[in-house]
């Protein structure tokens, strides 16, 4: 009997075991799947892909023909690695926990009579518009990354947002055209805005500027980009770096209730300032006696 129980007790305790050992490489592999999947179409794969490729050479050639000072750099710059590793992947690993910080953004959808289903509304109807007549634009939608130095770029329209308003400003005769707009819940902060393009050469090479600056802002901020290709008239969606093509407006419509989730309040420093100049502009506004 007490040999029974001792059995029992023994593969008990392995298969706990085992069970915590297969749950430790789990999480190990969910990790680093989803580091890769972060960085993924950005330049931090490069950066990782070149480091890896340095440190596989010099392993290598360390272990064929002797080299004693080499093997000890790279077995002392592994924890120096790891605080580079975080100098640059900094804006990954802010995307990172900006989405960890709000779960529960994916969950919710918005219905067409509520101020975040209304833009898109507007926005879906204005892209297969814009699409049928092959006029190009940019349209990025602001999140809660703030995109004040990109607003200054252009000229302020802080204008309600429409799709009439849209139409006119990427006329292609326009004098705003050939920038971006950039919208801000349900309004339009600016328009003719100059936008970063993106650092990433892979994939990229065919796509024009206005597909690349979009990509460059996704990849700078957690904006969300709406892109018109001029030529071909086909609608693609720019988010994290990464761009989805080839949409009607439909398919935008529904992306963009997944994906697509504005700051509910803004700041109260942003409020602050916008009160402050009301008042200074009412004060202008009234006759001195």
């Amino acid at each position: 009997m007490n040999e029974l129980m001792q059995f029992v007790s023994g593969s008990t305790l392995r298969l706990l075991t085992d069970l915590r050992s297969i749950l430790d490489i789990a999480l190990i592999a969910v990790f680093f799947y989803g580091v890769l999947t972060l960085i993924h179409g950005t330049t931090g794969i490069t950066i990782l892909r070149g480091l890896a490729i340095v440190y596989l050479v010099g392993a290598v050639l360390a272990n064929v023909f002797g080299l004693t000072t080499v093997s000890w750099l790279l077995r002392n710059s592994v924890p120096l690695l790891s605080v580079a590793l975080v100098v640059l992947f900094a804006p990954e690993l802010r995307r990172a926990l900006e989405q960890v910080g709000r779960p529960s953004g994916v969950l919710t959808r918005p219905a067409t009579n509520t101020p975040v289903g209304r833009t898109i509304e507007v926005l879906a109807v204005s892209a297969r518009r814009l699409s049928e007549m092959r006029w190009g634009a940019l349209i990025v939608l602001e999140r809660e990354t703030g995109l004040g130095e990109y607003i200054e770029t252009g000229t302020r329209l802080d204008a309600a947002l429409s799709q009439e308003l849209l139409l006119n400003v990427f006329f292609p005769h326009a004098p705003l055209h050939d920038g971006a707009a950039i919208v801000r819940g349900e309004r339009i902060v600016a328009a003719g805005c100059l936008l970063p393009l993106t650092e990433t050469g892979r994939g990229t090479g065919h796509l024009g500027t206005r597909h690349r600056a979009a990509i460059g802002i996704s990849e700078r901020t957690d904006a969300v980009c709406v892109v018109v290709s001029e030529e071909t008239g086909q609608i693609s969606i720019a988010n994290n770096g990464r761009m989805v093509r080839n949409l009607d407006d439909e398919k935008l419509r529904k992306v963009l209730q997944v994906i697509y989730r504005p700051t509910v309040q803004r700041p109260r420093l942003l409020q602050l300032q916008s009160l402050t100049r009301a008042v200074l502009r009412r004060g202008e506004a009234q006759p001195h006696a």
